[in-house]
């Protein structure tokens, strides 16, 4: 109890100073919210850890493997970003040192070859088990929880008529004076432009910074159609290939957010992906499996299409692409080895693929730093260089450092835990539900009957170990670090009924 009380008082003083930091570079360093050995408990671990990926039909090599940034010139910027891809989900092995995670009925060649030319990450992870919370976390640099968008519109509350806690109503539009990386970077001459699912409201991308847009589609596209895909993804990569030209033509730099549409089945997908996916994979007879392989190819293709023509503009050298995903995959097979999917708190739920190259990034970097969708803002600011002061609100560390080969570089944030705040009933039966991982360990609190959970990730990937019983001041202290985290922010928390 004395340490639960040294930690909660610890995380509350810091936090005031931690939320009005100065921005990375633009002053002294924020104290993290927790002391990384407090009495012993908190010790935070390093982990390095690496791989390899599969060399299949690439469509465009990477120029931007040892380059550097030409004297002078912004960089550019491209975002993937793939719906429900899970940590498995492609192509890339993430982590060499889990052999299992090398998924060979994936075929995303484009993007093995993006990270043998750039820099991967075996412990990224999405802002919420949820597309919505992630995007607009991706968008703004901010929490879900901060945010008070922690769910989706479908049912704002994620409400269960028999369960014992009454989850708060979320938030279903990014407020239009909300920050984003696009305001940001247009404020520093950035062409902008966001094509395919935007997915954080219904106010449109033009309202946060992006010269054009598709509109504030969801997962029906542009066209309010069930199935936007295939249509969807050539045609989002065709408007982004003629804006990136246009840009280039003016002497512009450039930003632009191309984000995929899921593929639910064999009806979204083209028919050559599909008939090669299916060549290669003949035991898989579900369409649901074999659409989301076929799908995942679509969206490699396209990849390749960008990439080739950064090349062939002569720009590849000054441009920095980079994947990822908004939460796991729907179903465990895409997650594997870890536990669960979208919906969850659980790693097959948060923990999602992220793929970087660009100028001065190490050809086949592997980097086992934990890493979150709220870092992408502060560390594209870094890189694009501008004079611009970053918004105050901005949560997320700095991972240019990484990025540039060192190892040991320290990722500087306002706090020092990942917090995943989801304090709604959606696929887990144990309810809502909020996570904390610092240093090897993951604390998860189920609101729901006051379930708490303790797992040792370095030794047990697939949390099938509960050490929330044998740890208890490692209990204590993760949670007291959770609820003051959740308190500094004004995060929403879920009633008992």
């Amino acid at each position: 109890m004395k340490l639960l009380k040294k930690m909660a008082a610890r995380a509350v003083l810091l936090w005031p100073l931690a939320c009005g930091a100065p921005a990375s570079g633009g002053g002294a360093a924020v104290e993290p919210i927790v002391d990384a050995a407090v009495d012993g408990v908190l010790d935070v671990a390093a982990t390095d850890q690496p791989d390899t990926g599969v060399q299949i039909d690439v469509v465009v090599g990477d120029a931007a493997a040892d380059a550097t940034k030409p004297s002078g010139t912004r960089p550019n910027f491209v975002i993937f970003v793939g719906e429900a891809i899970g940590w498995t989900g492609t192509s890339v092995q993430l982590d060499p040192n889990v052999p299992s995670i090398n998924n060979t009925e994936f075929q995303t060649p484009n993007l093995d070859e993006m990270a043998q030319n750039g820099a991967r990450f075996s412990h990224f992870y999405a802002a919420s088990p949820r597309c919505m919370p992630t995007r607009a976390a991706l968008f703004s640099g901010q929490s879900p929880a901060r945010l008070h968008m922690t769910f989706i519109p479908a049912d704002a509350s994620g409400a269960a008529g028999n369960g014992t806690v009454t989850p708060p109503t979320t938030v279903t539009d990014l407020p239009s004076t909300t920050p984003t990386i696009a305001s940001y970077l247009k404020g520093g001459g950035y062409a902008t432009a966001h094509y395919g699912k935007w997915h954080a409201g219904n106010t449109a991308p033009e309202k946060y910074g992006y010269d054009v847009s598709d509109g504030p589609t969801s997962n029906t596209g542009p066209g309010k159609v069930k199935t936007p895909n295939p249509v969807e993804v050539y045609g989002m990569t065709d408007r982004a290939l003629a804006f990136i030209e246009q840009a280039v033509k003016d002497g512009k730099p450039f930003y632009v957010h191309i984000s995929n549409y899921n593929a639910r089945d064999t009806t979204e997908v083209t028919a050559d992906s599909l008939a090669k996916v299916q060549a290669l994979n003949p035991g898989i007879t579900d369409p649901k499996q074999i659409g989301l392989i076929a799908g995942g190819l679509d969206f490699d293709i396209n990849i390749g299409r960008i990439r080739a023509k950064l090349k062939e503009l002569g720009v590849a050298d000054n441009t920095y692409t980079l994947y990822t995903s908004d939460h796991g995959g729907q179903d465990n097979w895409s997650n594997a080895p870890l536990a669960e999917n979208k919906g969850t708190v659980w790693e097959g739920g948060i923990r999602v693929p992220l793929v970087w190259s660009g100028p001065s990034i190490p050809a086949g970097m592997e980097t086992a730093k934990r890493a979150t969708t709220v870092d992408i803002f502060r560390t594209i600011a870094t890189l694009a260089g501008l004079n611009v002061p970053l918004p105050d609100a901005l949560e997320g560390g700095d991972l240019t450092q990484l990025l540039q080969g060192d190892g040991n570089a320290l990722i500087q944030r306002p706090y020092e835990p990942l917090v995943i705040h989801f304090p709604h009933y959606d696929h887990d039966p144990l309810g809502p539900a909020s996570a904390i991982l610092l240093g090897d360990f993951k604390f998860v609190r189920f609101y729901q009957g006051n379930l708490l959970k303790l797992f040792d990730l370095s030794k047990d990937l697939s949390e099938k170990n509960d050490l929330s019983t044998q740890m208890p001041d490692k209990v204590a202290a993760l949670d007291a670090a959770l609820q003051a985290y959740l308190q500094a922010v004004g995060a929403q928390m879920p009633v008992v009924k």
